[in-house]
């Protein structure tokens, strides 16, 4: 990934270096399970607990031999000695890659699953800060009935937590060793050695494998984090609606000195909250990317390899930076509650509609005369519209002048019928039940 979407704690799990590293303690794991064995003696050990490779070597060997494994095991054994021959004895290059792979993965989705609970706590603190925040809800874009803006993130915070159990979930399927020798079968290999190296690891075992670990659980992880990422895309997608100019309702932080357009000084864009649904949509490709991995020839080929160098450390390290990223915007984010009670009143009322409809039907009305009756009346609020922002409760007026509603219902108890509290009266249960 690109050091503009990178953090620097990610990038060092998906270093060559790191991974170089990492095969290393794989190969000396492997070592120490063979010398318990018998098969290695202790002096033999000694000196290859001491084995280090050689990245300049390695690039140098790989020129000719066209294969990374191969390339960092002569690197070792060149230095080694004749002990070097005890070094992958009985493994394939699979045991070690993916065995390896496994635990950068575990490392970067331990900083993954932290960055989450990051924004978690950030999105529950201004869920609990806005809990009775009116605004208009909003369906296709348009004004529905009140609500909170507190409501609108606990939601998020629901959601958010559903990532993080998902990314559990994936997690512990994507974080299993393998040393079962070159087609599955340990014949080269025992299974008291996977069993010692994938504990010494903290891994999982995959309890059948080919020459590789299945690819079904890598697909799952990525689509797990696609997902997250998706829903980071709408939460962003969101504070992007408003903050146009009609709605200005909250605004992503806008750093002194910061400029939003080359032309218009005037210009405050929501570019983070863009940066998130952008990154998404890459986030989404890498999982269709995975989903294609699974099918392999046989008991492996190596169609998936040249794609997994990259999807797989690029999408973690995308995560990553977008959880941080939206964790800056939630804990910056800027809510003029004002406006959004002034856009909730702009429409004369209208959003009181089906409350009216309701008592209107609680007076014995016909539904769907009532609804006839409210919605002629609605008609009326908008076309005054045009003119800007409705003053004035005009539902009401209308709907007290018009002969068949004034026969079920009074000014004053039309009036009543537009009282917010009624819309807040069971925000404690959906906050109480997120557990905030």
């Amino acid at each position: 990934m690109i050091e503009r979407y990178s953090r620097p704690e990610m990038a060092a799990i998906w270093s060559p270096t790191h991974k170089s590293d990492t095969w290393l303690k794989v190969e000396l794991l492997v070592c120490e399970a063979l010398a318990r064995e018998g098969v290695i003696p202790p002096d033999a050990l000694a000196r290859i607990r001491a084995a280090r490779y050689n990245a300049q070597r390695m690039q140098e060997i790989e020129q000719e031999t066209h294969h990374d494994i191969i390339s960092f095991l002569r690197s070792i054994q060149e230095q080694l000695g004749p002990e070097g021959r005890f070094i992958h004895l009985g493994l394939t290059s699979s045991d070690v890659l993916d065995t390896a792979l496994a635990v950068q993965l575990k490392e970067a989705g331990d900083l993954l699953a932290a960055s989450l609970t990051e924004l978690v706590q950030a999105v529950s603190q201004a869920a609990v800060r806005y809990k009775y925040t009116l605004m208009a809800g909003r369906t296709h874009g348009i004004h529905a009935e009140p609500m909170t803006f507190g409501l609108k993130l606990a939601l998020w915070v629901d959601e958010l937590r559903r990532g993080q159990q998902r990314l559990a979930a994936a997690l512990e399927q994507v974080t299993v060793g393998k040393i079962s020798g070159a087609v599955g079968t340990h014949a080269t290999v025992p299974p008291q050695i996977e069993e010692f190296v994938c504990e010494q690891l903290g891994l999982g075992i995959a309890p059948v494998s080919s020459q590789i670990v299945q690819r079904d659980r890598h697909a799952h992880f990525l689509t797990t984090l696609a997902l997250i990422g998706s829903s980071l895309e709408k939460m962003a997608q969101e504070i992007r609606h408003l903050q146009r100019t009609e709605l200005s309702e909250a605004f992503e932080p806008f750093a002194s000195g910061q400029q939003g357009s080359s032309a218009m000084p005037h210009k405050r864009n929501p570019e983070l909250c863009e940066r998130i649904c952008g990154l998404a949509r890459v986030l989404r490709g890498f999982a269709v990317t995975a989903m294609e991995n699974v099918a392999l020839w046989h008991e492996r080929d190596i169609s998936h390899s040249s794609a997994e160098r990259i999807i797989i450390p690029d999408a973690c390290t995308l995560l990553h930076y977008m959880l941080h990223v939206f964790t800056h915007i939630m804990r910056g984010l800027q809510v003029d509650e004002e406006r959004m009670l002034a856009n909730l009143q702009m429409t004369g009322g209208l959003v009181f509609s089906q409350r009216i409809l309701l008592a209107l039907i609680d007076k014995g009305v016909g539904r769907q005369e009532a609804y006839n009756m409210v919605q002629r009346n609605a008609k009326k609020v908008w076309n005054l519209s045009s003119k800007g922002a409705i003053q004035g409760p005009a539902l009401i007026d209308a709907l007290s002048n018009d002969p068949e509603v004034a026969r079920y219902l009074s000014h004053e108890e039309l009036a009543e019928l537009t009282n917010t509290d009624y819309y807040v009266r069971y925000i404690d249960i959906a906050f109480a039940r997120v557990g905030l």
